[in-house]
């Protein structure tokens, strides 16, 4: 498969202007992008031939510059296992991932992750693509998560992050009911003392905002919508928790559900996003599974 390239035709008013000039400009890349372009055999081209980011351009040239990876990556391990892909395009794709499963190899985890199977994946459907997640979940948590096929969507996208143009909300089923039963956590999380893993809501923390909204109750629990405005390690977890309505199934800030093996009552719902290249809204829902609706029919 041809790897990604960007293209732009220049209109009259951009006669003139030099190629760097519109890369940064007109296409948006980064300085740091253009120079890998440079570096790369034809990677910035005008009217098909390689072209230096000095030269100024004519009214309907066709500038392009290749944005795509040229080689795949080493640092991940191509290995078979399932992929429920509920969008892809040539520059992102939407996963729905399953609880249990680590997005990125790590100690104890080189070989049954996301990124494994996904560069499995690019490998039998001839992609040349690195793992590059936008967003990632913790192990165990379920849901939507988006994946950037090269390096200018993942720094577009990593850009839209927290702000209005990307947006999540998940849905949690937590022990006990919010009171209020809707409102705002305002409050700071740090590491907890003498722990590498657990946070804690602290003075000294990083800011912290959750939204959270009670849709339904039941068996002595809630399912909750939220959204985050920030994005602090186990932000949901320790914000519900602070409320004394810890997620079901978090062993770390609640209590363990044998109900659920491997995973904390978390799911991540809903995802919209603006599209890195062609700019389109996109959007896409992940129905809550079955073993967290059964928490509130107990």
């Amino acid at each position: 498969m041809t790897p990604r390239r960007l293209t732009l035709m220049a209109a009259p008013e951009q006669e003139g202007r030099t190629v760097d000039d519109l890369l940064r400009r007109a296409l948006g890349l980064s300085g740091t992008l253009v120079k890998r372009a440079k570096r790369t055999p034809g990677g910035i081209l005008l009217d098909g031939e390689p072209v230096f980011v000095t030269a100024r351009v004519r009214e309907g040239q066709v500038l392009s510059i290749l944005v795509g990876d040229t080689e795949a990556g080493e640092e991940v391990l191509p290995v078979p296992g399932p992929l429920d892909i509920v969008y892809e395009d040539e520059d992102i794709l939407i996963l729905n991932k399953p609880a249990g499963v680590a997005v990125h190899p790590g100690p104890g985890h080189d070989g049954d992750t996301l990124g494994n199977f996904l560069a499995d994946y690019y490998k039998k459907t001839g992609q040349i693509a690195r793992f590059r997640p936008v967003n990632r979940l913790d192990r165990g948590t379920s849901g939507l998560m988006c994946v950037a096929k090269h390096a200018y969507a993942h720094e577009k996208l990593k850009g839209q992050l927290h702000t209005p143009a990307f947006r999540r909300a998940y849905l949690a089923v937590c022990e006990g009911v919010p009171d209020p039963p809707r409102g705002v956590v305002d409050a700071p999380i740090g590491r907890a003392e003498g722990s590498l893993l657990k946070r804690e809501v602290r003075p000294d923390g990083s800011t912290a905002r959750t939204h959270y909204q009670v849709l339904e109750t039941g068996a002595g629990r809630s399912l909750v919508r939220l959204e985050l405005e920030t994005g602090r390690t186990h932000q949901i977890r320790v914000h519900m928790a602070h409320l004394g309505c810890p997620l079901a199934g978090d062993f770390l800030y609640g209590r363990e559900e044998a109900a659920l093996p491997r995973r904390t009552a978390l799911h991540a719902w809903t995802l919209a996003l603006r599209h890195p290249v062609t700019g389109e809204a996109l959007g896409w829902t992940a129905s809550l599974p079955e073993e967290l609706s059964a928490l509130l029919r107990e």
